[in-house]
């Protein structure tokens, strides 16, 4: 079957029964982010840069929990911009980033353009596009990583997904769906992902850049614009990472993350968490130092006295020391007042970070950690080494997950209207259309 088959006949109940419920915990997972960084700083800014540079036109989509509407690009740039500004959305091993945080906010923006313009769609068909849109990207990304010499950020593939998601709600042909996919990887946003990672900014992972690539190259290509062949999808090389399309699922390898940090600082949080619910001793006032053993890339996070709300997400020391003072990672700690807080930063200058051959030998395949508290009275414990909370051979339960929702959702939205979304998420499969879940997703907060 030809990737355009796939998506013009796949149907959301084709998927396994895991896999459907997988994405709707994606799409949950997804909202209580974008739900808890809806205020930071990030979001605001992207929002008024995109009220100001994208004007609604012949084509309308409205902000998340905002209302304002604007140009689908930059409902997408926004979006996306504000799932990235706080570090808690999924994972995905292979491709070494993440599709849902251009995916969901590109895809809400294409089909509340659509239902402005009279197009009723469906919970089921808004449920089919995002899986679509999340495991076309997914292998978008195992085949760019696989033949591109640089670890690039997710916007570089994610586009990707967002064009297969587009091409079925669009209805287009495929040779303007193959265009649409040689014009969003040529215009792909290649963004050196190591650099961020140095040099912490507002520009995360590219997910932004990654929506807007993929709704242009869309409306690029339905315009007639056309596209050179899109290598990480048609090439001869690349041939593996497709096959088996709707029958493996990528999605289904997905991690996610209790803490809103890198991934690669959440092994460490993991083997602390565990050590203070063996140890109880391991109290703020009690604590020498912590060492953190890890792999390479971990080890480069560091990050002890973060300067701003980027910094303290790529960091492992600052994230680690709010666990200790403060016995939670949640939006606050990372974005607000608490950057700047005496009780973290004294015990972030006591945690050390260092690389350890063993570790770095296991990555990328696995992400792991190991810690070792050394206390005031001498005492010291070191735990295992630890895989992060949230990996597949590690899963959150159905309950840490609605505790992370609305550990977001309700101070930032009100506990009413989460539960509302939550409801409303869980029963999109049997509803004719999706307006009363856009319209909670999409009002003024």
């Amino acid at each position: 079957m030809s990737l355009y088959s796939f998506i013009q006949n796949f149907k959301f109940s084709d998927a396994p029964v895991k896999t459907q419920e997988l994405l709707k915990t994606c799409l949950l997972d997804i909202i209580g982010v974008a739900s808890g960084a809806r205020a930071n700083h990030t979001s605001i800014t992207l929002k008024n840069f995109a009220v100001t540079h994208y004007p609604a036109s012949s084509l309308s989509s409205r902000l998340w929990f905002d209302g304002r509407a604007v140009h689908p690009f930059g409902a997408g740039y926004a979006g996306g911009f504000n799932v990235d500004s706080l570090d808690a959305h999924e994972g995905h091993f292979t491709s070494k980033g993440h599709a849902g945080a251009t995916v969901v906010p590109a895809v809400i923006a294409l089909v509340d353009a659509c239902r402005a313009q009279g197009k009723d769609i469906s919970g089921e068909e808004l449920l089919t596009v995002l899986m679509l849109g999340y495991e076309t990207g997914l292998r978008a990304g195992n085949a760019l990583m696989a033949i591109a010499p640089e670890y690039h950020a997710s916007g570089a593939f994610s586009g990707l997904g967002v064009v297969c998601a587009g091409t079925r709600l669009l209805n287009l042909d495929e040779e303007t769906f193959l265009h649409a996919l040689g014009i969003a990887e040529y215009f792909g946003p290649r963004c050196p992902m190591m650099r961020l990672v140095d040099y912490p900014s507002m520009l995360r992972d590219a997910h932004g850049a990654g929506a807007y690539a993929g709704l242009n190259a869309l409306f690029m290509a339905q315009a007639g614009v056309t596209g050179a062949p899109a290598a990480t999808v048609e090439a001869e090389d690349v041939a593996e990472f497709w096959n088996g399309i709707g029958e493996e699922w990528e999605i289904d390898k997905q991690y996610f993350k209790p803490w809103p940090v890198c991934r690669w600082a959440q092994p460490a949080l993991t083997a602390m968490t565990a050590l203070k619910l063996q140890h109880p001793e391991i109290v703020p006032q009690a604590v020498e130092t912590v060492e953190v053993e890890t792999f390479h890339e971990s080890m480069r996070l560091q990050g002890h006295r973060p300067k701003n709300a980027d910094e303290a997400q790529y960091a492992l020391a600052f994230p680690m020391a709010a666990l200790i003072a403060r016995g939670r990672v949640g939006a606050d700690e990372v974005t607000g007042d608490a950057i700047h807080a005496a009780d973290i930063l004294s015990i972030s200058e006591r945690v050390n970070i260092t690389e350890a051959a063993d570790l770095s030998a296991r990555f990328p395949e696995e992400i792991l950690s190991r810690v070792t508290v050394q206390l005031k009275d001498g005492k010291s414990f070191t735990s295992p080494i630890t895989a992060a909370k949230g990996d597949p051979e590690n899963p959150m339960s159905d309950a840490e997950f609605a505790d992370k929702f609305h550990m977001f959702a309700d101070e930032s939205l009100g506990v009413s209207r989460s539960q509302a979304i939550q409801d409303s998420v869980l029963n999109l499969y049997g509803q004719a259309n999706c307006e009363d879940f856009l319209n909670l997703l999409l009002s003024p907060a």
